[in-house]
C-alpha cells in the first residue's frame, strides 16, 4: 500500500518529519472528523485532481522518492 511505503521513507529522514506534519494539516480537510472515513486525509476528488496535474494521470502510482523531494521542495521554501 502506498501509504506504508510513505511511511517508511518518511520515517527514516527525521529532518524532514515537521515538514511532512506541516504537510499533512495543509492537505487535510477542514471538519474532516464529520465525513467518513473520518481520517485527516485528503478527499479521493483532490488526490485524483493532484495526481492528474503531477503525473499526467489521476490513476498514476508517484514513487515515494517524489514525496521526499516534495517535502524538501517545502522545507526549502520557507
Amino acid at each position: 500500500m502506498f501509504a506504508f511505503s510513505i511511511l517508511r521513507v518518511v520515517i527514516r529522514r527525521p529532518l524532514l518529519w515537521p515538514e511532512a506534519l506541516r504537510t499533512l494539516v495543509a492537505f487535510t480537510p477542514r471538519r474532516w472528523w464529520q465525513h467518513a472515513p473520518f481520517l485527516p486525509v485528503p478527499r479521493r476528488p483532490y488526490l485524483r485532481w493532484r495526481l492528474q496535474t503531477a503525473y499526467g494521470s489521476p490513476d498514476a502510482a508517484p514513487a515515494a522518492s517524489d514525496l521526499v523531494h516534495f517535502l524538501e521542495w517545502r522545507k526549502d521554501q520557507r
